[in-house]
């Protein structure tokens, strides 16, 4: 019938149509819903006569026809060529004139009893019981929280009318669109559409006209009436109430001290945004992030999220804008109102008050001498980070580590951690920093590490005081030149000296600074004995130490 209208050679004519002729020559794979009585609907077109001349195009116009079927809006051809056609679906109607303007026709446009033809591209379909269409997408296996009415939110989207014109996305702009749900700040529709998410889901949001731009569209992209398809993902959201949450992924069994206001903490870190990318890591610079908590030194919500931390303990920090770096954010990857989430590894803390904590694992029995200041002692250790990694060790040696305490030979944690121990004991010695290598470390030592040794005392000389390089058990001898000159020749060369020396060591008399050179011991004394260096001691040269102390005793005064 449609090729005999339309005058295809070689068939006659067969009389005036009683009804519209339609011809569906292209429908989409896709047909969600079809046009029904009632539907309210945007289409263009183009209207020509059966010689091929226009007399209407909606395309001149540049603005679709949006209307209702089924109504008596439309001319009669017109209501019933678009029953059942689906969005972006493309129609020829043939009109004939009893169903279009009839006998009258239109003044200077159409005349009477013209047949009428029309090209039609459906655009949009709605009903005012259309209800809002959400489809998930893509939801993530985890989600602790959805979106709640006053929250605010961070989300990409690309925006279409229903026929898939885009008018709109987030991605095109490289940001994210933010806005509060639920306060009047979006159209109704995406209000409704972006309740119930989690963070890193994917929707499709269909928006019916009056719960979006109605029948005023939005500028000259979005028509009068039209239904609009937005595809949603949720990077992020919070509420302004919200405080940090915690959750701890890693506790040590043993957690004897957990951290408070004022302790300096060294740990490692991932920083990532609630979608998952990551803006920051200690790990990649392979260096602990370290800092004093409670003082205002970091975030607000990393001042809060590490509090009560142990050493070892692994945990997560979610920290919303307003405890973080709030509407603007923070360089090029931190984006304004981002939630961030901290994976945080606790490698040690300390407290600048801290002394050194002192474990004893095993004391031998029957002990009654026990080091102090100034003795020379030998002991084994192990010393390692808090987290266990292995820095130094005295077995990796032939011969124990020697030292006189007091000194400054060792860091001074070390030198309170080996005072009062027996021989054989063996202790577990935590130093702080400031006890330690300090801010900047040493060879293998990080910057402001807590280290923990494992220590043996192996043997113990007792010390002589301060300056001293040699003291007596007793009163020195009255005679002390003419006893330490042996052959009597009136001067001390430095083998008589050594000898004598020997001798009172020997005999118990007097002992001498404790070290394992003892020779340098004694050629020192010699040395300090010899003022005017010329290889021999003579009578006025040759003091006691105390004498030489009383002496500047009075010079002072």
């Amino acid at each position: 019938l449609l090729l005999s209208i339309l005058g295809v050679p070689g068939l006659g004519d067969p009389g005036p149509l009683e009804d519209v002729v339609i011809d569906r020559y292209f429908i989409p794979k896709i047909c969600l819903r079809e046009v029904q009585m009632g539907d309210f609907i945007r289409y263009h077109y183009n209207g020509t006569f059966k010689d091929g001349k226009k007399f209407d195009s909606s395309y001149d116009r540049g603005a679709t026809v949006a209307g209702v079927v089924g109504v008596g809006r439309l001319i009669t051809g017109m209501d019933r060529g678009l029953q059942g056609m689906c969005v972006n679906e493309r129609r020829h109607l043939i009109v004939p004139p009893h169903l279009g303007y009839g006998s009258i026709g239109v003044a200077g446009l159409i005349p009477p009893d013209a047949t009428l033809y029309f090209d039609v591209v459906m655009l949009d379909i709605w009903n005012k019981k259309d209800r809002l269409q959400v489809t998930t997408l893509a939801k993530p296996s985890r989600c602790n929280r959805t979106v709640e009415s006053s929250d605010f939110v961070r989300y990409h989207y690309n925006g279409t009318l229903l026929d898939g014109t885009p008018f709109d996305s987030s991605y095109s702009k490289a940001s994210t669109y933010d806005t509060y749900v639920g306060t009047g700040w979006l159209i109704k529709g995406m209000d409704q559409g972006l309740l119930g998410m989690c963070a890193g889901e994917k929707r499709s949001i269909i928006i019916p006209p009056f719960l979006a731009y109605g029948e005023k569209g939005y500028g000259t992209v979005i028509p009068p009436q039209a239904s609009l398809v937005f595809s949603v993902l949720l990077v992020d959201f919070h509420n302004p109430k919200d405080g940090i949450t915690l959750e701890t992924l890693e506790v040590p069994q043993s957690c004897q001290r957990r951290a408070g206001t004022g302790d300096f903490v060294r740990y490692h870190y991932n920083g990532s945004l609630m979608d998952g990318t990551l803006f920051d890591s200690s790990y990649s610079r392979n260096q602990t992030y370290d800092t004093y908590i409670g003082k205002g030194y970091i975030i607000p919500g990393m001042d809060q999220g590490l509090q009560g931390v142990c050493v070892g303990e692994r945990r997560r920090v979610v920290v919303p804008p307003h405890l973080a770096y709030g509407e603007n954010g923070a360089g090029d990857k931190i984006p304004g109102s981002a939630v961030l989430i901290f994976d945080v590894h606790i490698i040690d803390f300390h407290n600048p008050e801290d002394p050194v904590e002192i474990q004893t694992q095993h004391r031998p029995e029957g002990c009654n001498l026990t080091s102090r200041r100034r003795d020379f002692v030998r002991y084994h250790y192990n010393c390692s980070l808090l987290d266990g990694t292995r820095l130094f060790s005295s077995h990796d040696y032939e011969k124990p580590q020697e030292v006189t305490l007091g000194t400054h030979r060792v860091i001074e944690g070390l030198n309170v951690g080996l005072l009062d121990m027996c021989v054989g004991e063996r202790r577990v010695l935590i130093v702080p920093p400031h006890l330690g290598h300090g801010e900047t470390g040493a060879r293998g030592v990080p910057g402001s590490a807590v280290l923990r040794f494992e220590v043996e005392l192996v043997s113990l000389e007792e010390g002589v005081p301060e300056g001293y390089l040699f003291v007596w058990h007793g009163e020195p001898p009255a005679n002390l030149f003419e006893q330490m000159d042996l052959d009597k020749d009136g001067q001390i060369p430095a083998e008589e000296f050594s000898t004598f020396i020997k001798t009172q060591v020997a005999e118990g008399k007097g002992r001498l600074m404790p070290s394992s050179d003892p020779e340098k011991v004694i050629a020192d004394m010699f040395r300090n004995q010899d003022r005017n260096q010329d290889g021999k001691i003579s009578p006025e040269e040759l003091k006691l130490k105390t004498d030489e102390d009383q002496e500047k005793v009075h010079e002072e005064l």
